[in-house]
């Protein structure tokens, strides 16, 4: 008999347990760990970062770190020379009472301001509702606030002035008038603060009218099967609703009315007492070669607003409101 050789293979070498599910699993999570400590993901944020605040950092702390250090020096703007004076730019700015009296012809725009917030809130209360061409209305509103500040100042310069457009339709309904408009301080303050008002409203309007609409429309319709009213509603549900908009509106008048500039320089160039703090500051600058007293103004300008900012907000403190 012949016997036939066996085809069967070896065993194969016992490899040992293999990795269970669970065992993967903590591998992976302890590799997605591991890589979460490491150092380049704790820097990423920063380094997305970079950019933006080297571009804060070079054109906003650096001009005014050394603006600071120019309203210490006698420095003309020109000359390399600058002459450490120590406190007499400021010790000039507070004992000269018409460095400060210029600050009168802010209250003309603090009170334009007033009347610019109280048109913005109203035209942003009646458009938040479902009107005929509230979107045209929207765009009027908000267009003078596109315009170039420098076109607007000539503009109204040729509207003001004597046998103006302003003088040619008043006689159309036969007003005649010889008045100057912009002749008088009285006046040609009040005219100025009126331009501000028609520039600066479509700002306000704006910032109403987001704020509004972003209140639940489930609100109206709660008070309206109430029967509460436009008025009630606005009472009730929009003014509560708009505080902190209202608050930075506040805020942004204050220190607008302080830093007035681009009108009354185009219009009058600061004459018949119209000149507002930062004319004078440019003026010192640029007129008289002064830098070093300019930057001085321009430091008690700026921690006046910080001030009054400051004590806004305590006297006025944001409350989180859950209209909801």
């Amino acid at each position: 008999m012949t016997r036939t050789a066996s085809t069967a293979s070896p065993p194969a070498p016992d490899a040992g347990p293999g990795p269970t599910g669970k065992q993967r699993s903590r591998h992976r999570a302890g590799a997605d760990a591991s890589w979460r400590d490491r150092p380049m993901r704790k820097i990423t944020p920063w380094l997305f970062l970079l950019a933006p605040l080297a571009l804060l950092i070079t054109f906003t702390y650096v001009p005014v770190g050394n603006m600071i250090y120019y309203s210490f020096t006698d420095w003309d703007g020109i000359s390399p020379d600058r002459n450490y004076v120590g406190a007499d730019n400021y010790t000039e700015i507070f004992t000269r009472p018409e460095l400060f009296r210029v600050f009168a012809v802010s209250f003309y725009y603090l009170a334009a301001s007033v009347v610019q917030i109280v048109i913005a809130l109203y035209f942003a209360a009646v458009l938040s509702f479902d009107l005929r061409f509230r979107n045209l209305f929207k765009g009027i509103l908000f267009f003078p606030y596109l315009i170039n500040g420098v076109a607007i100042g000539f503009v109204f310069l040729y509207f003001f002035q004597d046998g103006g457009t302003l003088d040619s339709v008043l006689s159309w309904f036969g007003v005649g008038t010889d008045h100057a408009w912009l002749g008088t301080p009285e006046s040609a303050n009040t005219s100025m603060a009126g331009v501000s008002v028609w520039r600066f409203t479509g700002l306000n309007f704006v910032l109403f009218l987001g704020a509004i609409q972003s209140i639940p429309g489930e609100l109206y319709e709660a008070a309206q099967l109430d029967g509460a009213g436009r008025w009630k509603q606005f009472r009730h549900i929009i003014a509560p609703s708009i505080r902190p908009v209202l608050s930075l509106s506040v805020i942004l008048a204050i220190s607008g009315s302080l830093s007035v500039f681009e009108i009354p320089y185009i219009m009058t160039g600061g004459a018949t007492e119209t000149s507002t703090f930062v004319i004078q500051t440019v003026k010192f600058a640029f007129q008289f070669n002064k830098t070093g007293l300019a930057s001085a103004c321009a430091v008690v300008l700026l921690v006046i607003i910080l001030v009054i900012t400051w004590i806004q907000r305590r006297l006025v403190p944001d409350e989180k409101l859950d209209l909801v």
